[in-house]
């Protein structure tokens, strides 16, 4: 059935809400709001799903509301095709009517149906970047789940999606550079400290120390902070914890 225009405003209006009401959590917490609410407002969709592709194709299901989406990832993973690997590497909306009738990915779609109950889909490109590609992904339990109309609802969760994820990678960009300026500073503050330099020649100092040890400035002056006071340990940025 297609949604009118009021209940798409409605949607709209009540996802913008919920983008702003997330933002300060996990980029996981968002990501699962974001395919609930999909899955909650988009005609025909039983499952949903996020999917990630870095560049080196590899293919991570990021969210899932259900493990039959989570296990399509898997496939296509496995595979190395589906609606998810085009939709985020070729920029466009794909649509899946019936996987029992499907010829565009034969491997993908034979072993879906063996798998899962899932006979419809519809993948939305987020975003791309030099790391990585995403995809949201929509899946129905029925043949020719997915309208016209549908596809307007689900390519308007995509741009929120593709909004929201954007604006939490920012914000975990900042908090990495807040962080990674203190315990810089604080590596100055020790080496202006002990050898008597002002601030640029602490900091070239840094610099130096980071040229010929081939390593990044930060790790350089978390190690002199941590070799300083070992009891404490400097605030790691978010790129490193997830190493």
């Amino acid at each position: 059935m297609r949604e009118n225009r009021s209940d798409l405003r409605a949607v709209t209006e009540e996802l913008a809400g919920g983008i702003r009401t997330r933002l300060p959590e996990s980029i996981a917490s968002v990501l699962e709001g974001l395919t609930s609410s999909a899955v909650e407002h988009v005609p025909g969709a039983d499952h949903a799903g996020i999917t990630v592709i870095t560049k080196r194709n590899k293919i991570t299901s990021t969210a899932a509301t259900s493990r039959a989406a989570r296990r399509l990832d898997q496939l296509q993973s496995e595979l190395g095709e589906g609606p998810c690997v085009d939709a985020a590497t070729h920029q466009h909306t794909i649509r899946v009517d019936d996987l029992a009738v499907e010829k565009r990915w034969p491997a993908f779609s034979s072993a879906a149906l063996a798998a899962t109950p899932i006979r419809s889909a519809l993948s939305f490109r987020l975003y791309s970047d030099r790391e990585a590609t995403g995809a949201l992904n929509l899946y129905g339990d029925n043949a020719f789940a997915f309208t016209e109309g549908a596809e307007e609802v689900g390519l308007m969760h995509a741009a929120h999606a593709a909004v929201a994820l954007y604006a939490v990678r920012r914000h975990d960009e900042f908090e990495s550079a807040l962080a990674s300026r203190d315990i810089i500073g604080q590596a100055k503050g020790m080496i202006m400290e002990r050898y008597d330099l002002d601030g640029v020649q602490a900091f070239d100092l840094l610099k130096k120390l980071s040229q010929e040890s081939n390593t990044r400035l930060v790790d350089v002056s978390r190690r002199l902070v941590r070799r300083e006071h070992p009891a404490v340990d400097p605030p790691r940025t978010r790129r490193a914890e997830h190493r």
